[in-house]
């Protein structure tokens, strides 16, 4: 199995579709890519779907850039150069460079339609298809292996929900074998697992593709001038109507929780929710499993620092994640994760927050239930998060109440 496992994984290359603009996540994508958005402190978004490939033992990667990728594009090289090319391994960066029209990428599928040359090399029998906006953990090797023994044209990675939620998802219909025979985007009455009633398969957006199989599926779509824009919305269904061998697999955590974990940060609130679910005693996603690492870029900055002063000036943290680069003087932080190279002043207090790289709060300000991202100087006294129709006069402000200050705000005095 070693060998067969190394084997898949030498003929195997991954493909990241990390162009999305992530409208919903405005501000925070006003100037970078979603799967550059920061997260948990000292993350990016892409870095989980790049840990996984690590971790997977899979190291031939393109990632497909193309809205607002300066950020990215220096985040994949200052933090992810290290595969040696050498042994043919690689990280590329691949901007749009309308190859075969004079358009962009118009979906996920012509995305990959425009860079099938990639797949050229001949030692390519498997191709795997990546978003770069979801928060998970999963060995793809057991997918790939999957893959194989099924014979499968295309398989799908599938995550079973409660039928009644599945309405907000691209829905599989499955036989007994796991065989997929039907696949809806979002359906009002979502068709449920046979032998799971009441849940049905939702799709999870990563895909394995037999090499062959994707070019062929792709230029004949694409010859018969088939709208082929997107993997849910024309591939897949082209492929089940004729005849091709897709399967569902169903979707193994390494997360290693009594409940799935697979989260896709689209707005404010599930950004905001999933981001405090790591500072929870016992948080969802579990970011310390040395058996899974999570790698990103390493901060070359000093220890974290608390500085209590005399009186009432107490430098104090609580129950928060904070990067390297911090100092605390004198203000209180609570629920809240804290950014590298964050100065909190004397006075100051912080709850229920995030608070990106490089911010300064001044002192006496107050930040309640708030996103702040980078380079941003709180003036002294102000407060954020406690008048919300003061708030939404200047900033966004989500459903559920969570002020955003977009990356380099000046705030007028």
């Amino acid at each position: 199995m070693a060998y067969i496992g190394s084997s898949l994984l030498r003929n195997t290359l991954t493909m990241i579709l990390a162009g999305g603009q992530g409208e919903r996540l405005h501000p925070l994508t006003a100037y970078r890519t979603k799967p550059s958005v920061p997260f948990g402190g000292k993350y990016r978004i892409i870095d989980f779907a790049l840990s996984n490939c690590l971790n997977s033992g899979l190291r031939k990667i393109y990632v497909l850039t193309q809205y607002k990728s300066d950020s990215l594009n220096r985040h994949i090289y200052e933090a992810w150069n290290i595969f040696n090319p050498v042994l043919s391994e690689f990280i590329y960066s691949i901007p749009p460079q309308q190859k075969i029209s004079n358009n962009w990428y118009t979906g996920t599928s012509n995305a990959i339609l425009q860079n099938l040359n990639l797949t050229d090399e001949p030692q390519t029998e498997y191709v795997l298809i990546l978003s770069g906006d979801h928060i998970y953990k999963m060995d793809y090797l057991k997918m790939l292996q999957y893959h194989v023994e099924k014979k499968a044209d295309l398989s799908i990675a599938s995550l079973f929900v409660p039928k009644d939620q599945a309405k907000r998802f691209g829905v599989l219909g499955i036989d007994s074998d796991y065989k997929v025979i039907s696949f809806v985007e979002k359906p009002s009455s979502p068709p449920e697992i046979p032998d799971r009633p009441g849940e049905s398969f939702v799709n999870m957006g990563i895909y394995i593709f037999s090499s062959k199989m994707l070019r062929e599926v792709l230029e004949t779509m694409n010859k018969k001038k088939n709208e082929n824009s997107d993997f849910g919305k024309h591939v897949i269904p082209f492929m089940i109507k004729n005849g091709y061998n897709v399967q569902a697999f169903r979707f193994v955590d390494e997360n290693k929780k009594d409940k799935p974990y697979w989260v896709d940060v689209g707005t404010i609130d599930s950004y905001y929710m999933a981001s405090m679910d790591l500072i929870n005693v016992n948080p969802d996603f579990n970011l310390y499993d040395s058996n899974w690492p999570i790698r990103s870029m390493n901060i070359q900055a000093p220890p974290v620092k608390t500085i209590s002063h005399e009186g009432e000036r107490v430098g104090r943290a609580f129950n928060s994640l904070i990067v390297d680069g911090t100092i605390i003087s004198g203000g209180l932080v609570e629920r809240s994760i804290i950014g590298a190279h964050v100065r909190v002043n004397s006075y100051s207090y912080v709850t229920d927050s995030i608070i990106m790289d490089n911010v300064s709060i001044g002192r006496h300000a107050r930040i309640r239930r708030s996103i702040i991202d980078k380079n941003v100087v709180i003036p002294e006294g102000v407060e954020i998060g406690f008048d919300f129709e003061e708030d939404k006069k200047k900033f966004t402000v989500s459903e559920t109440g969570i002020v955003v200050i977009p990356k380099n705000y000046i705030f007028e005095l």
